[in-house]
């Protein structure tokens, strides 16, 4: 155990921990930027498609009227005035066409409306996504933090132990508890940090 301690007094061991301690610092602290950088990436990624989804679904809602009409109109053209109808069925969507090819005695099935909100689905489907993916990122970077703050504290630990002199026993304490946040930081490091799911 005195063995021990006088190797936690070692000017080598101290200095060997003070770089360790400034390195994962920088590192975490490097990699808790990125992390953050990438998260505000993908949440205005998320909030663009969520903003276009809303806008297509409206887009949707119009071509669905449209369509109402449309489908009215060549219904009640249909027997007396053919050449009427013709130009409202040539205006029907695609999405109507189809459904009348389906089964022409029930047009408006969920089928039809899944075809027209299909871009809308889409777009809110990636943004759901995009939102998840931000999330795991800011659980990354704080963990991160949470890692770079272990880190800082052992480095300041390890060099209010540099300062004291060879016979204190605060020198000895205070290298103890930078070696106890090194090993908790390495933990965290290693096991607590969140892999990205895409």
């Amino acid at each position: 155990m005195k063995k021990f301690l006088g190797f936690l007094g070692n000017e080598i061991f101290l200095g060997t921990m003070i770089a360790l301690l400034s390195v994962f610092t920088a590192v975490a602290s490097f990699q808790g930027a990125m992390s953050d950088s990438e998260q505000n990436k993908y949440e205005i990624l998320g909030m663009q498609q969520l903003n276009d989804g809303n806008a297509e679904y409206l887009r949707a809602n119009q071509d669905i009227t449209q369509d109402y009409n449309y489908f009215d109109n060549w219904y009640l053209n249909a027997d007396e005035r053919p050449d009427i109808a013709e130009y409202y069925e040539f205006n029907f969507s695609e999405s109507l066409q189809a459904a009348i090819e389906r089964d022409p005695d029930a047009v408006w099935d969920d089928q039809y409306y899944d075809d027209m909100y299909v871009d809308a689905t889409d777009l809110w489907s990636e943004s759901d996504t995009n939102f998840d993916l931000a999330s795991q990122y800011d659980e990354k970077g704080d963990k991160l933090q949470l890692v770079m703050m272990i880190m800082a504290l052992g480095l300041a630990f390890a060099a209010w132990a540099s300062l004291l002199g060879a016979e204190s026993r605060m020198r000895l304490l205070f290298a103890l508890f930078a070696l106890i946040m090194f090993t908790a930081g390495l933990i965290t490091y290693i096991f607590m940090i969140p892999a990205i799911t895409a």
